[in-house]
This record gives structure tokens, C-alpha cells and sequence, in this order.
């Protein structure tokens, strides 16, 4: 596994980066910080990209409890109040599902890059990081989001920065694809 310090070293937008080091600063000496641990005001600018995903009733009616306004400009609508398989559904459904089932059942960080975060928004470049949350500190029942465009449009960004494609025919691991994850325990 990698070392939280070589995570942070992956994470490519500093608004990321301030996040992360917010969060691992928040959990003290416990693995995982509690919703209850976080003050969005210690982190102001970050607030518009912000989302909190509530799986306190279970993965499957995990929702949106909160996203930032920016958030709306990415998923092509207000995703707040929003079931996970409202907001991520049809092609990309089978990809954000694995993403958040890891950090739910792993309580482990992760981050990445993809195009078209959600159905109809091929056109935006998303810059990911999803936390993991712990109200008891063993089982993940949030997950504290960051996502943000990526630089310029679809015609200005280099193929080969494209990490991510939907649908997917084979599993990431055959694509090559490997979502990254760290925390040392």
C-alpha cells in the first residue's frame, strides 16, 4: 500500500491536495475522521466542489446529502437529495459504483480522472477524490467528495490525457486502468 504522503503525491489539483491534508489532519489518531470532525469553514474556497455521500442507510440508498454549486455545473443538474444511482447511471453507472463500494468497504482514500462523469457529460473532464468517513470508526458511513473539471474543453485536451472512457468492454484491470488507493494502516 501506499503511504498517505505518496497518495498526496498523485493527487493533481491543489484544491485536492488541501482537502486531503484537512482530512487526514481531522481524524487526530483514529483512522478515519468523523462527519462530526469537519468544519467546512477551515476550507471555504473548497466548498462549491465539495459533495457528501450518506450510507447510513445502506450502499444502495447511499445519496448525495450535499454538493457544492459547482457540482451542478459538472453532473448537469442538482444532484443534492439524489440517490447514487440517479446521479450515476446508465454507462458509467458500473464505474462510480465500484469507486464507492471500495472506499466504503475498504475505508481507504482514492482518486483518479475521468470523461464523463455521469450520462449525457462526455464533455467534461473530471478530477476526482473521494474520502471516506466514520462516525463509530470502523465502518464507513460517508464519503466526503472533491470533483472538479479538468483544464479547457473536450477539443483542447490531449488524447492521451483521457484516462477513462465509457462503456467499458473489459474490467479496469484489462484496460490497464488501476484506481489508485492509499492509507497506511
Amino acid at each position: 500500500m501506499l503511504s498517505d504522503c505518496a497518495f498526496r503525491a498523485q493527487l493533481a489539483i491543489e484544491g485536492q491536495r488541501d482537502l486531503f491534508d484537512y482530512w487526514l489532519h481531522s481524524a487526530g489518531k483514529r483512522l478515519l475522521p468523523a462527519r462530526a470532525d469537519l468544519d467546512p469553514l477551515k476550507v471555504p474556497r473548497l466548498l462549491p466542489y465539495l459533495g457528501l455521500i450518506d450510507l447510513r442507510e445502506g450502499f444502495d440508498r447511499g445519496l448525495f446529502r450535499l454538493a457544492g454549486t459547482r457540482l451542478r455545473d459538472i453532473y448537469g443538474k442538482e444532484i443534492t437529495g439524489k440517490r447514487l444511482g440517479e446521479v450515476f447511471s446508465g454507462t458509467c453507472e458500473a464505474y462510480w459504483r465500484r469507486i464507492h463500494d471500495r472506499v466504503a468497504t475498504e475505508g481507504l482514500p482514492a482518486h483518479g480522472v475521468v470523461r464523463g462523469p455521469a450520462e449525457g457529460r462526455d464533455h467534461v473532464l473530471l478530477f476526482w477524490l473521494r474520502l471516506p468517513l466514520s462516525d463509530d470508526g470502523l465502518r464507513v458511513d460517508r464519503i466526503l467528495c472533491h470533483d472538479t473539471t479538468g483544464p479547457g474543453d473536450r477539443a483542447h485536451v490531449p488524447a492521451e490525457f483521457t484516462l477513462y472512457r465509457y462503456p467499458p468492454a473489459l474490467p479496469p484491470a484489462a484496460q490497464g486502468v488501476r484506481p489508485n488507493t492509499a492509507r497506511a494502516r
